[in-house]
């Protein structure tokens, strides 16, 4: 790899872990609704469970389900199927009182396996390996890719939890803080469409 792609590779790093997508959407709900702190290990879980996703991948996982369409697909659905479930835990936590003690955030680990039912995340990590990688690259090349985009992960997802709690001063009572997690979990809904348009077009052409 290039100087030059590897720029690249970095530009690629930054826009697609900052931009909106289900684990910055999480993040800046947990920020709102436990604070910063509290939501550390959720974003370290992100960035170091994407970066080994990303190896992982590389390493011949994304090039097994690039080769099986159907496998690729039916994991799809079941990540599909999660973030509509997690859409409505977090619609419902702001439909009672501000009592912290009875909801936690999501913890390192929590966040860490939730890369591996991500489609955004899928779609990332398969991007950035055909793209800026060729065939048979050296070993040491996938790990470069998955420690980088870790890297770029933290303060990417970071600010997204930083301007939950920033958010705070905005969602001072219950009634606040319910408008405010039913839009999140709107915008994660928003956030699957297309991915779930794409595997309804492969199963309509594939079995009917």
């Amino acid at each position: 790899m290039s100087f030059s792609i590897f720029l690249s590779f970095v530009m690629y790093t930054i826009v697609t872990s900052i931009t909106p997508g289900p684990n910055n959407l999480m993040v800046a709900t947990s920020g709102v609704n436990f604070g910063l702190r509290a939501t550390y290990g959720h974003i370290l879980g992100v960035a170091i469970g994407f970066g080994v996703m990303v190896i992982l991948v590389g390493l011949g996982i994304g090039t097994l389900l690039s080769q099986n369409q159907l496998v690729y697909e039916i994991l799809k659905l079941i990540g599909i199927a999660y973030l509509i479930y997690l859409a409505i835990k977090i619609a419902q936590s702001g439909s009672v009182e501000l009592d912290k003690t009875q909801a936690k955030p999501i913890t390192f680990l929590q966040a860490a396996l939730f890369q591996w039912v991500n489609p955004k995340a899928w779609i990332m990590a398969m991007g950035a390996v055909t793209t800026y990688l060729a065939a048979g690259s050296e070993f040491y090349w996938y790990i470069i890719l998955g420690v980088v985009f870790g890297l770029v992960c933290i303060p990417c997802t970071g600010a997204w939890g930083i301007l939950g709690e920033k958010l705070q001063t905005l969602v001072r009572t219950p009634q606040h803080l319910k408008i405010f997690n039913y839009s999140m979990a709107l915008l994660l809904v928003a956030s699957i469409i297309k991915p779930m348009i794409d595997s309804f077009k492969y199963f309509q052409q594939s079995f009917f």
